[in-house]
This record gives C-alpha cells, structure tokens and sequence, in this order.
C-alpha cells in the first residue's frame, strides 16, 4: 500500500524559509510523478510544483522563483523548498501521486506565514 509522509512545517515570519520533506513507500518511486499541494481555509486545494520520474519540475505562478521542488530517488523522497514566504503562503501543503491507477495524498503538513 502507497504511503506518503510528510513534515517539515511550522510557523514561520514573512520572508523566512521552509523545507517540507514527503517520504513515500509502497511504490517504485524512481518511476512516479510527484506533486505538492497545498489547501488555504475556505480555498481549494491548489496544485504548488511537480516534479517528474525524469526531474522536469512545474509550478505555479504563485511561487515561481521562492520555491523549488526535488526528488532524491535513493531515499524515496521529495522535496520543496519554499523561500521568501508570504502569509498567504499559509495553508495545509501535501504531497501526492498516481500509482496503479488511483492518487494517493499524505495526511498534510501545516505551514503558517505570520506577517
């Protein structure tokens, strides 16, 4: 069975740093696309940045150039690391995936953006 786990939030200052790790298991991860998302209260869930079996990665406008998503193959992990956050970065971020058919979402990671 698929299982992604993620950490990595907190609460962090406008203009601080954040690195969330996913760690997944139960699939070849090397093969699989990865996804972060994250959900603000009373918003819906948005896709942040992916990141391809290949390492091609996309993202939102909304983050282009503060955060950067990676994979290490090796340790069936993937990142993103988010710089010069705003407050409205603030949401619950998750990781996800497709395998055999079916996505697959972690519990989510909270991250807080005081102004």
């Amino acid at each position: 069975q698929v299982q992604l786990v993620e950490s990595g939030g907190g609460l962090v200052q406008a203009g601080g740093s954040l690195r969330l790790s996913c760690a997944a298991s139960g699939m070849i991860f090397s093969l699989n696309a990865m996804g972060w998302y994250r959900q603000a209260p009373g918003k819906q869930r948005e896709l942040v940045a992916s990141i391809t079996p290949a390492g091609s990665t996309a993202y939102a406008d909304s983050v282009k150039g503060r955060f950067t998503i990676s994979r290490d193959n090796a340790k069936n992990t993937v990142y993103v690391q988010m710089n010069s956050l705003k407050p409205e970065d603030t949401a619950v971020y998750y990781c996800a995936t497709n395998w055999g058919g079916r996505p697959y979402w972690g519990q989510g990671t909270q991250v807080t953006v005081s102004s």
